[in-house]
């Protein structure tokens, strides 16, 4: 056992009731006052559809900016899951979605080739970059899925499905499992020597994309319970158990060539601690979905999780580093947002998992962390990057930066906190 874990809460009581139902209010307030009303209304585009995504370090507007569909589609998936959840009134929270939906559907739907445009320009009538990559596409899914499931509405799953099985016609490697990431506009080959949008060079795979793949296709299953997504699932599912996880050190590294060979050559060689946690969590959503037990990973969740904790874990301040090389320190010691979001839900499913206390205090410890450095009381959301020394940096809203990662873990620990104290 690594001995920051074995160090954690040593002779501590197990969390009662109380702790959770405190830290599922402290949740909800920075949930709906501070990420929800940082974002809604000022990122509705009440002249061209969809959402606003270019505000500054305070807030302020940088203009309207291009629009991208990652951004995007995390933004229509968040109000519908807002909706779902119960949180910011049902038709708020719906309406925004439907702003975001027929976006989507009406001007970065690819009428000619099916898919949708990585990026337009503000008014959404002008593609800027029309390559289809997986990593987008898979958002495009989970917003569609999620609000098909929020609204009830048919003619939105219709929509999903259609674009599901355009995802397996186009995409799916049926001979090495998971999917090949990225293509032109019409589905065929990159030119030779182009750049995927994410990361890598054309022909590999990532781990990044996979994961989202594969909350995506969880998200659709559920939705329309459909088979071949079940097939679709269960293969994402021995992916992010097996084939992306290293035997030596037991991390995740995130680049593979097409067959998951992996790559490991200097730069690669590397374990992001909020994907490697952000797995463990989505896993166990997708054991979930599939209506099968996530025991059977246990032991698998504890040695990933322990070597993100040794390695990537702030003892000191709490909160969890960038990144580092695999079976070595962090060197990337930046405090991301979104890394910190996915590590307060990676912490609390092992926490629901295995009740072992340790998992609650890294939760509590990042959690405290997070709302007294990473939120930003003062202008609104989360700061996207906390310098090494402590100092915010970087935008609150951009091509990558949404209410997405720290709006679903808020919601996500809210679920789990208020089942933990139901069980007491």
């Amino acid at each position: 056992m690594p001995l920051l874990l074995a160090g954690l809460a040593s002779g501590a009581p197990p969390p009662s009731a109380q702790d959770f139902a405190a830290h599922a209010a402290a949740l909800e307030k920075n949930l709906i006052e501070n990420i929800l009303a940082f974002w809604h209304p000022r990122c509705l585009d009440r002249e061209h559809g969809g959402y606003i995504i270019n505000f500054g370090p305070r807030g302020e507007s940088k203009g309207p900016g291009t629009k991208g569909i990652v951004t995007q589609a995390r933004t229509l998936w968040f109000f519908a899951r807002m909706a779902r959840a119960g949180y910011g009134g049902r038709e708020a929270m719906l309406g925004a979605a439907e702003t975001g939906y027929r976006f989507l559907r009406d001007k970065m739907w690819d009428a000619a080739h099916g898919g949708f445009y990585w990026e337009v320009d503000p008014t959404g009538a002008r593609p800027l970059r029309s390559g289809k990559h997986l990593y987008g596409q898979a958002f495009a899914l989970y917003a569609l899925s999620e609000y098909a499931l929020a609204s009830g509405r048919e003619d939105v799953l219709e929509f999903a499905t259609r674009f599901f099985e355009l995802l397996d016609e186009k995409a799916h490697d049926a001979l090495h499992g998971g999917y090949i990431e990225f293509f032109d506009a019409g589905w065929g080959a990159p030119p030779p020597g182009s750049a995927p949008y994410v990361g890598g060079v054309s022909g590999q795979k990532l781990l990044n994309t996979h994961l989202h793949l594969m909350e995506a296709i969880s998200a659709y299953l559920r939705a329309s319970g459909s088979q071949t997504a079940r097939i679709r699932l269960t293969e994402l599912a021995a992916i992010g158990s097996s084939a992306v996880v290293r035997k030596g050190p037991i991390a995740c590294t995130d680049r593979y060539q097409r067959d998951w060979t992996p790559l490991l050559d200097g730069e690669w060689s590397r374990v992001s601690y909020g994907h490697d946690l952000e797995n463990i969590w989505l896993l166990i959503e997708a054991s979930e979905t599939l209506g099968i037990s996530a025991s059977p990973y246990r032991e698998l969740f504890t040695r990933i999780f322990a070597h993100s904790l040794e390695y990537g874990f702030d003892a000191q301040d709490g909160g969890f580093f960038d990144s580092g090389p695999l079976g070595a320190p962090a060197d990337r010691r930046t405090k991301i947002w979104w890394v910190q979001a996915e590590s307060l839900v990676g912490a609390l499913a092992m926490y629901k998992l295995t009740r072992d206390p340790r998992y609650y205090s890294v939760f509590e410890r990042t959690w405290r962390f997070v709302e007294e450095r990473q939120t930003d009381w003062e202008h609104g959301e989360w700061h996207a990057n906390l310098t090494p020394e402590g100092e915010p940096r970087g935008d609150k809203a951009n091509l990558w930066k949404s209410p997405y990662h720290n709006g679903r873990a808020m919601i996500e620990c809210i679920a789990h906190l208020r089942a933990l104290e139901a069980e007491r």
